[in-house]
């Protein structure tokens, strides 16, 4: 694999190869040894799968665990763009955004570092997204700021109307966040 760090410290685009034939492809899309080979510490221990239709926002996500929550995600059928949005409070580079389209032939795979935030916008019929953690999922440290928040000006690729969990629907924005003291503190 290729790990290409991205505008937002800690964050990756992971190429590997795709092996296609008559009876459809074959790709790699985790190899702890590479993520090593590049400085990333990645122990996984949640691994997770997301199904949705076509122009479904999920996002944005974060956890605020303790331990912190890194991710590894990659699209294993369909289409989707990917979203990361740097919300640690101190890190250089606070509020950027990263578009990374994933489709499970593209052989792409992105690293998401603790305490970013996270979303995803399904551009085919449906697409299934495979995510592995490094802690597990504790609903009482995990938050959401507004997909559309005006200040992050996310372009989502949506054919029509976004379709939206209702707890996403009602996020605040990542100024209201940041106002509560509801962010992640960047760790260097």
């Amino acid at each position: 694999m290729d790990l290409v760090e991205l505008s937002i410290a800690g964050c990756y685009r992971c190429e590997s190869p795709v092996w296609g034939d008559d009876r459809g492809f074959f790709r790699e899309w985790f190899k702890g040894p590479d993520f090593s080979v590049a400085g990333v510490d990645f122990g996984t221990v949640q691994a997770n799968l997301s199904l949705s239709a076509r122009d479904v926002v999920r996002g944005l996500h974060y956890s605020l665990a303790p331990e912190g929550q890194a991710k590894a995600v990659t699209c294993v059928g369909g289409a989707l763009l990917d979203v990361v949005v740097d919300i640690r409070v101190g890190s250089p580079t606070f509020g950027n955004v990263e578009l990374i389209p994933l489709a499970a032939e593209l052989g792409v795979t992105a690293f998401l570092p603790a305490g970013v935030a996270h979303g995803f916008c399904v551009t085919s019929e449906q697409a299934t997204l495979a995510y592995l953690l490094s802690s597990p999922f504790n609903a009482s440290v995990e938050l959401e700021i507004h997909p559309f928040d005006p200040d992050l000006a996310i372009a989502w690729p949506t054919s029509g109307e976004a379709l939206l969990s209702p707890k996403d629907a009602a996020a605040p924005t990542l100024a209201e966040r940041q106002a509560a003291g509801q962010l992640p503190i960047y760790r260097s």
